[in-house]
């Protein structure tokens, strides 16, 4: 990946653009998954942040309906932040760009090239293998 597209400055513009953010793989049980505790901390600097996980479908975390796929969240998403591995990403970055989400965000570990590609011919950005809970204190933002 190009050096631009994990520079600070990029990272501020994304957060800074973002208000609606959709956590892809949110987990109900609680704060012994990664993405329960991001998902905290997001909603804490205040984001609004749609859980989604097909097989918590009725459920809430964290106080958020829980949705069925990108496709079903009734708002416009700025972020796609995606806790799952990386064989289940592409599908989900198709959804993505199906609704515009300007940015996608892959978490740590989570790396896909095709799909990386695939979102910058839409005019997406994309960041691979970091997580907004370490990179928004390192910045010192919100």
């Amino acid at each position: 990946m190009d050096g631009l597209l994990y520079s600070d400055e990029l990272y501020k513009k994304i957060f800074l653009e973002t208000k609606n953010i959709a956590l892809i793989g949110a987990s109900p049980k609680g704060a012994s998954r990664a993405s329960w505790r991001v998902m905290k901390y997001l909603q804490l600097l205040g984001f609004k942040v749609y859980p989604v996980n097909p097989n918590a479908v009725g459920q809430k975390i964290l106080g958020e309906q829980v949705f069925s796929s990108l496709l079903d969240v009734p708002d416009k998403i700025d972020m796609v932040d995606i806790f799952r591995r990386s064989k289940y990403v592409k599908p989900i970055v198709e959804q993505a760009i199906k609704i515009d989400a300007s940015f996608i965000w892959m978490q740590l570990g989570v790396i896909h090239e095709e799909s990386a590609e695939l979102a910058n011919s839409f005019g997406k950005i994309v960041i691979m293998d970091r997580c907004p809970a370490i990179e928004i204190p390192r910045l010192n933002l919100k």
